[in-house]
């Protein structure tokens, strides 16, 4: 009984393309806008349905109505948000299409920084993500790869995308937490332990960066270089014609 009642349920996304109830005060856009702000100023550990409805002014039950427990909820928030990241222009090619991308994803997650805290392959069923990955998969179509080898240079460019901004968002709300201001301030709360360690003589080639890098600090620079030698890396895969 239990699968039939999973086969027959109704997904969020076709729920939400059936025609709205005139003059509808609460929708689910309304329900996302919301959840979002409380994700924004209290982290996403504080968004739950109740707070939800009560900044919306209604009892729990009618967000219910539109929203199918916290899994749709996310999705929601997720799709809103995805929907602020603008596309490449047209006629762009594959590298520039998932250079955009990238970095389009990473000002979002820095803008919600709640979003690097979710398991992000539960919510790439919605429309907005789906829409951003057709356009970086139809970027990388006609090029000599197969679908699977096409799938695996998307989903590279995308895991390095995520990884890279989680660390950054980690990194900044451990300043936070610990009242550290700049990079300045956080390396004087780490010295004991990078002193001691370094100090050890184990870690030779560390010593040599942590003492003579020049934009350990520019975060902006170390995820584009980043990105690039994952690019460079799709650019080698297309000119070898596949894996």
């Amino acid at each position: 009984m239990a699968k039939k009642d999973e086969t027959e349920r109704v997904s969020l996304w076709e729920r939400l393309d059936r025609p709205a109830a005139p003059r509808a005060s609460l929708t689910p856009g309304r329900i996302a806008e919301v959840a979002i702000g409380i994700a924004d100023r209290e982290g996403f550990a504080a968004v739950t349905m109740r707070k939800v409805a009560a900044e919306l002014g209604v009892a729990p039950m009618a967000a219910y109505r539109h929203v199918d427990g916290k899994d749709e909820l996310w999705a929601l928030m997720v799709d809103r948000v995805s929907s602020e990241m603008e596309p490449p222009e047209p006629g762009e090619g594959w590298r520039d299409t998932l250079r955009t991308h990238a970095h389009r994803t990473r000002e979002g997650m820095l803008r919600h920084p709640w979003l690097a805290q979710l398991p992000t392959p539960l919510f790439a069923l919605t429309p907005n993500r789906l829409a951003a990955a057709e356009r970086q998969l139809a970027s990388l179509d006609g090029l000599g790869l197969d679908v699977d080898t096409m799938m695996a240079a998307f989903r590279a460019v995308g895991a390095y995308v995520h990884g890279a901004v989680q660390a950054e968002v980690a990194i900044a709300l451990y300043m936070e937490e610990q009242g550290w201001a700049n990079p300045d301030e956080t390396r004087r709360g780490l010295a004991p332990q990078m002193t001691y360690l370094l100090g050890t003589g184990r870690y030779p080639t560390y010593r040599t960066y942590a003492l003579g890098a020049a934009r350990k600090d520019d975060a902006g620079w170390l995820f584009e270089t980043g990105l690039e030698c994952v690019l460079d890396g799709v650019a080698g895969l297309i000119e070898r014609g596949g894996a």
